[in-house]
């Protein structure tokens, strides 16, 4: 089952937030995953459509994502994804 890791600044909201496993064959599917471990936790990640938000990269491996609108790229037991939210400000 792929892995899933998050950025430490997600953990302000999700003190409990450690990769762990998710049986998931997309990254869709991942979320979907992640949200019912971590309920509201994909509001942080994907807009009211569905689509990976501008501030969030999800990469699979050392690879960015390259379906952010239907979130389908392919994952294999082997994986290892990284949910990143960017950070802004002044």
């Amino acid at each position: 089952m792929p892995t899933v890791h998050f950025t430490a600044n997600l953990k302000r909201f999700y003190p409990d937030l450690v990769p762990f496993e998710v049986e998931a064959h997309t990254v869709a599917e991942l979320i979907h995953a992640v949200e019912a471990k971590h309920l509201g936790l994909r509001d942080y990640l994907v807009d009211d459509q569905g689509q990976l938000r501008k501030h969030v990269n999800v990469f699979v491996g050392n690879t960015l994502i390259a379906d952010r609108i239907g979130l389908s790229d392919a994952l294999t037991a082997q994986d290892e994804v990284y949910i990143m939210q960017a950070l802004s400000g002044g």
